[in-house]
């Protein structure tokens, strides 16, 4: 008798089955973080690409949790927050959410158009409502599975930046000690970019988002109340453990090529004071040629395409769960008018900065930074949530899980403070 022959996993199976932890990290490399790599890069050369391996298993870790408190609670971050602790806390966190994700969406916005700017002569000041029409349109009108199918797709422009890192021809002798052997500068400017490294990869947006699609992902399968949606299986937690380590590496895999493509051109030609991602396409053509500029500039269009969605998603979802309103993707907007009006604020707010003479240049990188100083209190309370038997129940963090939370609130915290001491 023939023994069965061995099918390798058939990578479009695969792909279709992955899905938040895919799309959220995938938006982890939205405009402002694309641009917080770029200046890594271009300031430091390859020394911080031992960064792409450390912030790995912390944000991995993080986003682990909130999938699990999704899962097993049946309920977004904010709906647990709201039935577990004083309002106060309730509404610190969503303050802290919103506050990083306007400023976000304007960066976001603003980069977007800067980039299409230069890549079409056209001022950037009428790309900008294009592009968040364009999005609010997507968000507002079409279906949650409509949304998430071309999430995933987009998710695959971001492999442009792997392709612009071999243009770049690097010196892949120092390219693997940077990755390998840590180096810190102790300087504010190198504190302030590490602390937005860490912000751009360990997002308060994030989590929010990553719970909230996990229950998503339930009422799509027909489980509309919470009841329903309460407890997952083994299979169910090892499914989302690999959709959430795949979304995650992904994000850390285009953050390290961006860092190495910077570093081997622009760092390496002593161009070191850039400000954005989009100074860095325009600075790549002359080094890399116009295959490396045309890969970088469009990979940020789809990355902000990718990003500003989730930005405003998630202020929306945390929004609905905390004041209760019904809110949903999968709803129409006449269902959910709260939900798709908080969606439409953050998207005009984030426009407003753009026009009210915030320079969105500057916004891409300081949002990194301010969601860095921002995130370790939400982080806190996801670990406490989710290390919590009153609320998972037997599916509490394991020692693991919790020390690697407390590891990410005792790194981010301190790298903060670092950054606060050593500026000048």
């Amino acid at each position: 008798m023939r023994k069965p022959r061995f099918r390798p996993p058939h990578v479009g199976r695969f792909f279709r089955q992955l899905g938040p932890g895919l799309i959220t990290g995938a938006a982890d490399d939205d405009p402002s973080g694309i641009s917080t790599y770029s200046v890594t890069g271009a300031a430091f050369g390859y020394a911080p690409l031992w960064t792409a391996l450390f912030s790995f298993p912390l944000m991995a870790g993080v986003q682990m949790m909130c999938a699990r408190l999704g899962m097993v609670t049946g309920e977004g971050l904010a709906a647990v927050i709201r039935r577990q602790y004083p309002r106060w806390v309730l509404w610190s966190s969503c303050s802290i959410l919103v506050v990083a994700n306007t400023v976000n969406i304007g960066a976001d916005l603003g980069g977007m158009a800067k980039v299409t700017e230069m890549m079409t002569g056209v001022p950037g000041v009428y790309w900008t409502p294009v592009y968040a029409v364009a999005i609010g349109s997507l968000l507002i009108w079409s279906s949650y599975l409509a949304i998430v199918r071309v999430f995933k797709w987009l998710t695959l422009i971001l492999l442009s930046y792997v392709l612009t890192a071999f243009f770049a021809k690097p010196d892949w002798t120092a390219v693997l000690y940077a990755t390998f052997v840590p180096h810190v500068v102790w300087t504010g400017a190198y504190w302030a970019t590490l602390v937005g490294i860490l912000g751009t990869t360990i997002s308060p947006y994030l989590f929010f988002w990553q719970a909230s699609q996990e229950v998503e992902e339930e009422r799509r399968h027909g489980s509309l109340t919470v009841a329903s949606r309460r407890g997952a299986t083994d299979r169910e937690l090892r499914k989302s453990r690999t959709d959430v380590l795949t979304g995650m590496f992904f994000s850390n895999l285009i953050m390290y090529f961006i860092i190495l493509t910077t570093a081997a051109t622009l760092h390496a030609h002593g161009k070191t004071t850039i400000a954005t991602a989009s100074d860095a396409a325009d600075a790549l053509r002359p080094l890399a040629g116009d295959g490396a500029y045309w890969l970088f500039s469009l990979g940020l269009i789809g990355s902000g395409m990718l990003g500003v969605p989730v930005l405003a998603g998630s202020s929306a979802y945390a929004i609905a769960e905390g004041a209760v309103w019904r809110g949903s993707l999968s709803d129409k907007a006449s269902l959910s008018k709260e939900f798709y009006g908080v969606i439409a604020a953050g998207l005009g707010l984030g426009l407003a900065l753009d026009y009210a003479g915030f320079n969105a240049v500057s916004m891409l990188f300081w949002s990194a930074v301010l969601n860095g100083v921002l995130a370790p209190p939400l982080v806190l309370i996801v670990v406490l949530l989710t290390s919590s038997k009153k609320v998972m129940g037997t599916r509490a963090n394991s020692f693991a899980l919790t020390a690697m939370g407390w590891i990410t609130v005792f790194v981010m915290t301190a790298a903060s403070i670092a950054m606060f001491a050593t500026w000048k």
